[in-house]
């Protein structure tokens, strides 16, 4: 039986992320026999409130990727206003393709199939250093960001970067 595109197009991202490895994070299958599940290590951003912290996040791809984009979901404690309380990252990147029926986002910021696992890690760095308070998945981090971002904000952040490295290679 051959393989379906979606399975070659994983391989082969997997392969050059090996051989050419991208500063910041790496990635690698949580089981060899599944293409479609991925675990990602991140290291939290030089110069941001992540600085040091060592984020276990798993991508899970659908079936038809790259029509459609993979879920991310931190597995590390993460308090940021673009992650829900159960890990789940919400950027435009990573919001299926079309027009957004709230308005908020115009379509080229949404999936599109020349996103590969570089392009998300690369999306899910930069929103570790500038997260969008204006469209939050985590209400309560956002509201901290906005409004005690160098006390109760950095403190939560502290805490988990703390805890991430300490979970970091178990």
């Amino acid at each position: 039986m051959t393989e379906p595109q979606s399975a070659l197009l994983l391989r082969r991202q997997l392969a050059e992320l090996n051989k050419n490895p991208v500063e910041g994070f790496s990635a690698g299958l949580i089981d060899d026999n599944d293409l479609y599940r991925w675990e990602v290590l991140i290291i939290g951003p030089p110069d941001t409130l992540y600085e040091g912290g060592v984020f276990k996040a798993h991508l899970t791809f659908p079936k038809d990727y790259p029509l459609r984009p993979p879920k991310m979901k931190f597995i590390t404690e993460i308090w940021h206003p673009n992650v829900d309380k159960s890990g789940d990252v919400c950027i435009s990147i990573l919001h299926e393709p079309g027009e957004d029926k709230y308005g908020y986002e115009k379509p080229e910021e949404r999936w599109l199939p020349i996103h590969t696992v570089e392009t998300i890690m690369i999306s899910v760095i930069s929103m570790l250093a500038d997260p969008n308070g204006d469209s939050p998945a985590n209400v309560d981090a956002a509201k901290e960001w906005r409004e005690d971002r160098h006390g109760e904000f950095k403190r939560k952040v502290a805490r988990c970067v703390r805890k991430s490295q300490e979970s970091a290679f178990e």
